[in-house]
């Protein structure tokens, strides 16, 4: 059973090694802020945050799932969409990408409880059938420690880590040390809930042991294959 995750991020292909499984990786050609923009003024409305990432992964996938029936006809598996996005006081906190704006987070996090939102689609893809999605948001709260110092926030700003992570923080690496209480799914925090993808991927018809320790070498030489991060290809 081929696996395909819909995303370049490091943290999302860590956490489904870890659980086993070892999928292409082939980075969504879709612009998000361009996309949440066009439903925003069709509808009239700011999308929630459980419809925006729900919106954004659904997006990612099809445009991976399109692009592998152009450059791959006989794939047969399933494409993995995700996106997440952290919800503190009512705001959402996207990727803070300078040192000030995450520095400034974490002044505003420390003893707060937020909400990490992480939408999923599953796509189920196999030739000369219709491919089929199934889709879920997943939610976990974080509680921030309530006395993270102004140097420990200095310094793991200065470690880069938050800059470029939803929330500015990370379960799982450098910013594990100052959450004090996660509830709900862990792996959520780091990218995606894999125990409702598990339920997705069963909800196809896929038994979630099939995905084990799979590779696919049929994409290494394509356009969608140099794309991939390239130890995907390596031995279990």
């Amino acid at each position: 059973m081929r696996v395909c995750l819909a995303s370049t991020s490091p943290a999302r292909l860590m956490l489904l090694r870890q659980f086993g499984i070892r999928p292409l990786t082939v980075a969504p050609d879709v612009d998000e802020d361009a996309v949440v923009a066009a439903v925003e003024a069709a509808e009239g409305r700011v999308l929630a945050p459980d419809e925006h990432v729900l919106l954004l992964a659904r997006r990612k996938a099809a445009d991976v799932v399109a692009r592998l029936a152009d450059d791959i006809p006989g794939f047969d598996g399933i494409v993995i969409g995700g996106d997440s996005m952290f919800e503190l006081g009512g705001e959402v906190l996207g990727k803070p990408y300078t040192a000030d704006s995450a520095s400034a987070r974490w002044h505003a996090m420390r003893g707060q409880t937020g909400v990490l939102h992480s939408g999923h689609a599953v796509v189920r893809v196999a030739p000369g059938e219709p491919a089929r999605e199934v889709h879920a948001v997943a939610e976990a709260s974080v509680t921030f420690a309530a006395d993270v110092s102004d140097a420990e926030i200095d310094a793991y700003v200065a470690s880069g880590e938050p800059l470029h992570v939803a929330g500015a923080f990370t379960v799982d690496s450098l910013g594990g040390a100052f959450i004090t209480r996660v509830e709900g799914d862990p792996s959520t925090v780091v990218g995606m809930s894999v125990s409702t993808l598990r339920r997705l991927v069963r909800e196809l018809g896929v038994e979630w042991t099939a995905l084990w320790a799979t590779t696919d070498p049929s994409l290494e030489h394509t356009d969608l294959g140099r794309q991939a991060d390239p130890g995907v290809h390596s031995a279990p």
